[in-house]
């Protein structure tokens, strides 16, 4: 088996180690996590490693949170070693959030949970946070307490920290996981047992929401060092320098007064911007519930993890706030605010702007205005004041919380996806900018990203150091070929809706390069013209894809560097989100390097088959 990862490795797929996001047409998200490794147990069986095979392989899991190939491969090989199934094994980049997900199970089940570790505990392990905001209980003792090797009513899991962090000795019945963790590389999961394999779910979703997997780079190294081939190479040489070209940028675009913080996704950033939140305010709003408000249509997974996080914490709930589509965004943010104060609570509102994936901007000057209201509760003393949450991913040039800018007076954090423009797709990064008002929330939010240990590695600091210089010209060359290719299409089919900014609003800043089109349907009932419709998406896109293969892809990435790529929301983004509230409509992502001419001459192709 190792002679044949050796063979592999040699001949790995070069998107293996540069994907950040899943592509649609190999992808079948019910067989998810079995399709990859069936295949590859397949090519196995029958000694074939060559890169065509490999390429072909159905997509691994769902983006590089949750699995990619070479994740996937190594927890594979560690489980053949031991006998043991393949999804018994699952590999983070954290050293702790491994722990963290079983703790989250053991609090849903009401189960109690012992941590033994040998050596240190992980850097950012801290038990006081754990217990106070994540509510998590447990007992932490040394795996060398001798209270520890008695019988325990519950789980208990095993903490050890060895450069061969690959290898487990799994003789011990007694301990139900173990997490092995190296020191750059990340951390692996052993859930032992069939008693513990009804977690591996739950650890995997925590993967998918929270944090990510062992990254495709950390990946090929612990692959070689399990092959015999090669030791940790030496890394992060330059990192210190790459860090601070990478602030540099970030408070040039965003003109933000304190430094960023840069997390390994932008869901590992949001995940600790409401833990950190959530840490504020039980610290001064003792008592009082935590509201968070969030569109019910936005980015599933911001939606689902803030729903995640209420199911954790009793105080803590989830307030819908429908933004567009025919929702005023101000509108609503007033109304829920004005209702939140009468209940005497804490608002945290997450919203995304441009909204996804109707791509529809509020009016600034009123979101302010909204925002920064006095409002007072049924005993008359002034209500908390809201921290507006924003994710700009589509538009990560835009300025909000500069001294100044139109948010700088409002309790405000703002977060991009560094995997989308400011990577251009190299890496999935994330980061987050404060103004002063939002200065010591800021801290918290630092505090927690490291309990999560979920810090950006090394490698994604100097990919966007190296692809941040870039950022604003490729932005503004993506913008250029989305507006005329949705000129184009408004002048040839002008019954089709299209969800795109306005001039008036390109002028302000908004420039993003994606938009949505609601195409024309027929039929004679509601049903009759929705099914059409949703069959006609599945055309265009298909088109596009048949006929520019090199370019048009069928996934679901934004600010990528070449090529056009389309996607149904609903089927994609917003895979958690409620029925109600999906988009089947087409949604398409332009870059600054693309055919567009070919691109029009398909959708004219498009339009005469209607």
């Amino acid at each position: 088996m190792l002679n044949f990862i050796e063979d592999v490795l040699e001949n790995v797929p070069n998107n293996w180690l540069r994907l950040t996001t899943h592509r649609l047409d190999i992808y079948e998200e019910d067989l998810a996590k079995v399709q990859f490794l069936e295949h590859f147990e397949d090519l196995f069986v029958k000694k074939i490693t060559n890169s065509s095979a490999l390429n072909s392989l159905p997509t691994a899991y769902d983006y590089i949170r949750l699995g990619h190939p070479l994740s996937c491969i190594l927890e594979w090989a560690i489980a053949k070693i031991n006998n043991r199934s393949a999804e018994s094994v699952i590999s983070f980049s954290s050293d702790t959030i491994g722990i963290l997900a079983i703790l989250r199970s053991n609090l849903l089940a009401n189960k109690n949970s012992q941590i033994l570790f040998k050596g240190k505990l992980p850097k950012g392990f801290d038990a006081h946070l754990l217990n106070s905001v994540y509510g998590y209980n447990f007992e932490l003792r040394s795996a060398e307490d001798s209270k520890a090797l008695s019988k325990f009513d519950g789980s208990t899991i095993l903490i050890s920290e060895k450069d061969s962090f690959f290898e487990f000795d799994l003789s011990d019945d007694s301990i139900d996981f173990y997490v092995n963790y190296h020191p750059t590389l990340g951390s692996i999961l052993f859930a032992n047992g069939k008693q513990n394999q009804n977690y591996i779910s739950d650890i995997q979703h925590v993967r998918r929401r929270e944090t990510i997997a062992m990254t495709p780079a950390n990946a090929l190294i612990t692959l070689k060092m399990l092959t015999g081939q090669s030791d940790v190479k030496g890394e992060g040489k330059n990192v210190d320098t790459y860090k601070q070209q990478v602030q540099e940028f970030i408070k040039d675009v965003t003109h933000t007064p304190i430094e960023a913080i840069v997390g390994s996704s932008g869901l590992s950033i949001q995940y600790a911007i409401l833990m950190g939140l959530i840490d504020h305010a039980n610290e001064h709003h003792k008592g009082q519930d935590i509201k968070i408000v969030v569109p019910p249509n936005c980015y599933g997974g911001t939606n689902d993890q803030a729903r995640r996080v209420a199911a954790c914490i009793d105080n803590v709930e989830v307030v819908d706030l429908p933004v567009d589509d025919g929702n005023d965004m101000v509108k609503g943010i007033d109304a829920v605010l004005d209702k939140i104060a009468t209940q005497d609570a804490v608002p945290y509102i997450i919203a995304e702007i441009p909204t996804n994936p109707r791509v529809e901007v509020p009016d600034l000057s009123k979101l302010k205005e909204a925002l920064n209201q006095e409002r007072k509760t049924p005993a008359g003393k002034v209500a908390v004041d809201p921290v507006f949450i924003l994710d700009q991913t589509f538009c990560p040039n835009m300025r909000y919380v500069g001294d100044g800018d139109v948010l700088s007076k409002v309790r405000c954090i703002s977060f991009s996806s560094g995997s989308k423009f400011p990577s251009g797709g190299r890496c999935n990064a994330g980061y987050c900018v404060g103004n002063h008002r939002s200065a010591e929330l800021m801290k918290k939010v630092a505090a927690h990203l490291a309990l999560c240990d979920n810090e950006a590695t090394d490698l994604q600091y100097e990919i966007l150091a190296k692809q941040m210089p870039s950022m604003i010209s490729r932005i503004e060359g993506a913008y250029k070929n989305t507006r005329s290719f949705v000129d184009f299409i408004q002048e040839h089919l002008p019954e089709a809706k299209i969800n795109f900014v306005s001039e008036a609003l390109a002028e302000q800043g908004f420039t993003p390069s994606v938009f949505s089109i609601d195409l024309p349907t027929k039929g004679n009932t509601e049903e009759e013209r929705e099914s059409y419709k949703r069959a006609l998406n599945l055309k265009l896109i298909n088109l596009m894809i048949n006929k520019i293969p090199n370019e048009s892809k069928f996934c679901v990435s934004y600010g990528q560097l070449k090529g056009c790529y389309w996607t149904i929301p609903a089927t994609s983004t917003q895979g958690t989100t409620k029925e109600v509230d999906k988009d089947y409509i087409v949604r398409a992502s332009v870059s600054p390097d693309l055919d567009l001419e070919k691109h029009k001459q398909v959708f004219l192709e498009f339009i005469k088959q209607l």
